[in-house]
């Protein structure tokens, strides 16, 4: 995977995260837009393996676009909006 394809990749996830109630199906116990999708849902969304989306989403989370919220076995991942706001204001001003 290159450098170009795996930046498509993070930006989707962003992207599909931005509304997950609307890209992932609400389960009878969790609502995705409350509590956050598990790495299974964004891989099988992406059509990609589970190890390939993990992947994606801990480099997310380490750059602190994502937070996570553990829950028995599976990780939940959600969007960090303040923290992309700093983001996208800091290449606003040209780094």
């Amino acid at each position: 995977m290159t450098a170009t394809a795996s930046g498509h990749v993070r930006r989707t996830i962003l992207e599909l995260l931005k509304d997950p109630a609307a890209h992932f199906p609400a389960s009878r116990h969790r609502d995705p837009a409350g509590t956050g999708v598990t790495a299974r849902a964004v891989a099988a969304r992406l059509g990609v393996p589970r190890r390939t989306a993990a992947a994606h989403l801990d480099l997310l989370t380490r750059l602190g676009l994502l937070r996570t919220r553990r829950s028995r076995c599976r990780t939940y991942y959600r969007r960090d909006e303040i923290r992309i706001a700093e983001v996208a204001r800091l290449f606003e001003k040209g780094w």
